[in-house]
């Protein structure tokens, strides 16, 4: 079996996916824009072969970079990067070769632009937010009133909060307006909850081989207000949001992948929506959540997250278990704040429950801090024990 994987030298930990791959058999085929000398060490062991382009920007260079694989290997069974930004060239890639092992270019539509998103949460009878694609000031206006204020805007296709705000009165409606930005823009209203994702990987019939909840703070605050990050990882999934995920993974035909899907848990019942604790669709993200949250998944779950998906793709089922559960959390600190304990005092107190700690990629730091302590806790009382003492 031939797997092409498309950058697989970020984030650095998914060098773990290329070798347990590679543990099952299968070519691992990397394509990206680093020198092969810059790549890690076990990066290079779990690769048969390597091919630099230029810039991965450019579809011919790694086009004609999956022809020379399939001219020199064979027949590509599988093209994938597990990577937000590049899903729409891996559809295209897939489609030019005729793959079916992952979504194609007709269907890309569905899974990036949160407009058409809607539509099948709608279709398939999912509680989502009600949302308006931005136009004119008219409609906009239109849409305020039926929902009121406040709304949140943000780019029909884009990662994470970027380019997201909450407009809370006129004055707000206004300036966005006078500023509108050049890309299309959705508007939804606004939800009071905690945002919670569904994490799985599903096999070929679109049935869970694993499945993880993790508790996230809102992104948009993090960076607009350049607040501290801290998420955690659960022990165990609630039944109503693993039926409401499983639900979502039938509804968009997502087969033999790693996908992350937000949902709203309710903080006060919303008409329309639900009672409190009840879950709302968010959106969808068919990879793998961001940053080191696959190896949070790992230390929560006491798995391999990484072998369950190669192990999906090999031989289409899950093969490893399940181990003591725990919480899982990530605390993080950015420069210019200021922090009641030293380094050193975060160590003694935690030092044998730390499971990570280092310092982030500096492109990192706006959403996911520079220095960061990550430890796994009995009970939810440690955690937040823990990230009160790392961010207090």
């Amino acid at each position: 079996m031939n797997f092409v994987f498309i950058s697989p030298h970020f984030p650095h930990t998914y060098w773990m996916f290329c070798d347990r791959l590679k543990r099952n058999g299968i070519n691992v085929l990397g394509i990206g824009d680093a020198p092969y000398d810059s790549l890690e060490e076990a990066l290079k062991n779990a690769l048969t072969e390597y091919y630099r382009v230029n810039s991965l920007e450019d579809y011919d260079q790694v086009y004609r970079a999956v022809a020379f694989f399939a001219f020199k290997y064979g027949r590509i069974d599988w093209i994938e990067s597990m990577n937000e930004y590049w899903l729409e060239q891996d559809a295209r890639l897939r489609t030019d070769f005729n793959l079916h092992t992952g979504i194609q270019s007709d269907r890309i539509g569905l899974i990036k632009e949160k407009s058409q998103m809607k539509r099948l949460y709608l279709e398939a009878g999912i509680p989502t937010a009600r949302q308006h694609r931005v136009s004119d000031r008219e409609a906009g206006a239109a849409f305020i009133r039926e929902v009121g204020y406040p709304v949140i805007v943000k780019p029909d296709v884009g990662v994470g909060a970027t380019h997201t705000w909450k407009l809370e009165n006129d004055e707000d409606f206004r300036r966005f307006y006078d500023q509108l930005p050049a890309v299309p823009y959705v508007m939804e209203e606004f939800i009071e909850g905690d945002i919670c994702s569904y994490d799985a990987i599903t096999d070929g019939n679109c049935e869970p081989l694993f499945e993880s909840m993790t508790v996230w703070p809102p992104v948009m605050d993090i960076v607009n207000r350049d607040l501290d990050l801290m998420y955690y990882t659960c022990p165990e999934v609630p039944e109503a949001l693993r039926e409401m995920g499983r639900k979502t993974v039938r509804a968009f035909g997502v087969d033999r992948r790693f996908v992350h899907l937000e949902f709203f848990r309710l903080t006060r019942a919303k008409k329309g929506l639900g009672g409190k604790g009840d879950f709302v669709a968010l959106e969808v993200n068919m990879r793998p959540a961001g940053g080191y949250t696959p190896d949070m998944m790992n230390f929560a779950h006491s798995t391999d997250v990484y072998r369950i998906y190669a192990d999906m793709v090999a031989f289409g089922e899950r093969r490893i278990p399940e181990g003591p559960h725990y919480y899982c959390v990530y605390a993080s600190r950015k420069d210019g704040h200021t922090y009641a304990r030293t380094h050193e005092e975060i160590m003694a107190r935690y030092g044998s429950d730390l499971v990570m700690q280092e310092e982030m990629p500096p492109m990192n730091w706006p959403q996911m801090g520079r220095y960061m302590y990550t430890a796994r806790l009995k009970t939810r009382e440690e955690t937040e024990a823990f990230i009160q003492f790392v961010l207090g």
